[in-house]
């Protein structure tokens, strides 16, 4: 009988195991066999409630999870498949998203995904042309059609959320993004791996205080020396083990016997205080040969699990200076999340640059103002004249491009981004909040670039504007409008701010949850 991830999900007295398993670049032989067999394994064990298929990991060619999904879910196993926004533009994510229907695949982890790597013939072009928040909006679009033409499942959602960061602006753009997740359709929460079991907490204490009821799912992983040597520099993104922990990880296997073991230990450990802080499950990565590991982990849990307040203190491995929404447990603190007590600081020039950006966009940017109907005549006479768009490139495009390194993708999107352009300055062009892959506060993809979402971030908490991070859902980029006139574009209405597909007309009914009161 198959087992269906979501039932137990939505069961308060079942914690969930799902297993994440890793495809590689082959489409037959032992690397296949090894990873349908584990799900095989899984299957016949029976605590398992899915399996979970990486997509593309690391941005690299690998197997594709919808076909391999397949061939497990015929097994029996559910399938989780990781779904990507890297890749694919929304024609080719729709097309995808009705494949999995038809296989009768429906849990989806819609992701931004990592940045491309390397393919035949050199790195591959990234896409990116929805973002994660945008993909559970159309994804729920989808869904209502499925149920109209019939079948009464449609996809069960889920999203990430990687509460690892060092920065003040790192921790409140990953809670204000899953605010927007949760609003736009996300049915679940899988954390990124990190082994501080307080910012673990602050993830459960967040959801509470925003009000979010997602059931959520914290990571777990076998950790052995390589793996933990590559996630300490920063290799796999969003993922976190501090030099403490690598030391620690090092010394433990120096014999391999008692490395796998301290392993195993750890994992199971980390399962006990997840589950008694609340979490729903947990999601165990790092398995690539057989299932034996998981079933020591699992057997390990089931006695130790009563006394997770005791491991409590094997999770202390805090990034150094990093932030904290709420104080230590020691402390008496607020229930609700404080941010912007000690705002990061920013130079004069930054200061200048938004309040003057504001001031300009508050004044001939907004429909409501007083001038409004004079802009949008203007406007009307100027996008009818033969010259009309020569003379918006001379005003335009030449101010845009010194202030904003604008790209003219004719459909601007700075007001969302504390006056920073997601364009150029953001390597996955998101306009809904940061990627999980920021490291201190510095971009994924650019290591010397800082993230535009922590700039924005230090920007509007100086200006005691967060709450613009927070609120709605920003649709996406309207390609049509390439290489014109953002300016004519806003006041004639054809931006995305005017818009009239399926996900902008969904996104001005999304109501976010507050994370700053």
């Amino acid at each position: 009988m198959l087992r269906v991830f979501q039932l137990d999900l939505t069961d308060p007295d079942h914690f969930v195991v799902t297993l994440e398993l890793v495809p590689g670049r082959e489409a037959s032989g032992r690397a296949v066999d090894s990873v349908v067999g584990i799900a095989r394994d899984a299957f016949d064990d029976g605590r398992v409630s899915a399996v979970s298929i990486t997509d593309n990991p690391g941005g690299n060619p690998s197997l594709s999870p919808d076909v391999l999904g397949h061939n497990i879910f015929e097994i029996g196993m559910d399938v989780i498949v990781h779904f990507t926004c890297r890749d694919m533009n929304r024609v080719g994510m729709e097309s995808r998203a009705l494949q999995l229907a038809m296989m009768g695949i429906k849990n989806i982890l819609a992701l931004n995904g990592d940045y491309s790597g390397r393919g035949f013939g050199g790195q591959g072009a990234p896409v990116f042309d929805l973002d994660s928040v945008q993909l559970q909006i159309m994804l729920g679009l989808l869904s209502e059609r499925i149920n109209a033409s019939g079948d009464p499942e449609g996809f069960f959602t889920g999203c990430a959320v990687s509460p690892f960061k060092r920065t003040e602006g790192e921790c409140f753009a990953q809670y204000a993004k899953l605010g927007r997740k949760a609003a736009a359709g996300a049915q679940f929460v899988i954390t990124q791996l990190g082994y501080d079991a307080r910012k673990f907490k602050e993830l459960i204490q967040i959801q509470k205080a925003m009000g979010i009821t997602l059931p959520s799912l914290g990571s777990v992983y076998v950790l052995t020396p390589k793996v933990a040597g590559i996630i300490n520099a920063g290799k796999v993104p969003g993922a976190v083990v501090t030099e403490a922990l690598l030391q620690r990880v090092q010394d433990e296997w120096r014999d391999a016997a008692s490395g796998r073991q301290a392993a195993i230990e750890r994992a199971a450990r980390l399962a006990a205080v997840l589950k008694g802080l609340g979490y729903s499950g947990i999601h165990i990565g790092g398995i690539h040969r057989s299932f034996d590991m998981v079933g020591s982990i699992l057997d390990r849990l089931a006695v130790i699990e009563d006394q997770w307040k005791e491991f409590l203190a094997d999770f202390d491995f805090p990034l150094p200076g990093g932030f904290y929404v709420f104080p230590p447990q020691s402390e008496v603190g607020p229930e609700t999340p404080v941010f912007g007590l000690h705002p990061p600081r920013i130079g004069l020039l930054e200061r200048l640059r938004y309040s003057l950006l504001r001031r300009v966009h508050s004044t001939f940017f907004d429909h409501r103002h007083p001038l409004g109907s004079i802009y949008r005549k203007l406007s009307k006479q100027v996008d009818a004249m033969p010259g009309g768009q020569l003379l918006m490139h001379l005003a335009e495009d030449i101010p845009k491009r010194v202030f904003l390194e604008c790209q003219k993708c004719g459909d601007c999107a700075v007001q969302h981004v504390g006056f920073l352009c997601p364009e150029s300055q953001c390597a996955k062009h998101i306009r809904n909040g940061a990627c999980g892959g920021s490291r201190d506060g510095y971009c994924e993809v650019f290591p010397e670039r800082p993230c535009v979402w922590d700039r924005a971030y230090r920007r509007l908490v100086n200006a005691k504007r967060t709450r613009q991070m927070c609120e709605g859902c920003v649709p996406p980029r309207m390609w049509e409008l390439n290489q014109t006139s953002s300016w004519l574009n806003f006041h004639l209405q054809r931006d995305h701010q005017g818009g009239y597909n399926e996900i902008a007309q969904r996104c001005r009914l999304i109501k976010c949850p507050p994370l700053t009161r």
